[in-house]
């Protein structure tokens, strides 16, 4: 499992038009999934997201983390963080879960934040997509699941 994650002052997503999800404060996650992915990558990520200490305290430190902020996350799936570009010039998607496959695993990776505490809107599965962000810092990480 796979997740970009960026602070954000601003993000939305929309799908033919009309908003699927938008937040004002908190982070922006981009969601791959790879076919060797279990519950416990989910589990283990959704933990990582919103303790991780990315946001500022009030002497400007990253002290803080989504939760202690009250942050939301916009969460929206992207097989392409799987695509292997290292040979020829068309990305290769091996690596990246089945699309119904993927699909569970989003759901049930949403879910697992929102129990965890965090507001969650997201994007829409296997639609196109335009998502809009204002990363804030910029502060951006990439974070890959244990297994």
């Amino acid at each position: 499992m796979r997740v970009i994650i960026q602070r954000s002052s601003g993000g939305s997503c929309e799908v033919d038009g009309a908003v699927t999800g938008s937040i004002e404060h908190g982070l922006v996650a981009l969601v791959g999934f790879t076919h060797e992915d279990t519950n416990d990558d989910i589990s283990w990520m959704a933990e990582k997201i919103v303790n991780l200490r990315i946001f500022e305290d009030d002497a400007g430190k990253m002290n803080e983390s989504l939760l202690d902020q009250g942050g939301k996350i916009l969460s929206i799936p992207q097989f392409t963080l799987y695509g292997d570009c290292r040979k020829g010039r068309r990305p290769n998607f091996m690596q990246a879960a089945a699309p119904e496959e993927a699909q569970s695993l989003f759901q049930r990776f949403n879910g697992r934040l929102a129990e965890k505490g965090a507001e969650v809107e997201t994007g829409r599965f296997g639609a196109e997509m335009n998502i809009s962000l204002t990363n804030h810092g910029p502060v951006t990480f990439v974070l890959d699941s244990p297994s």
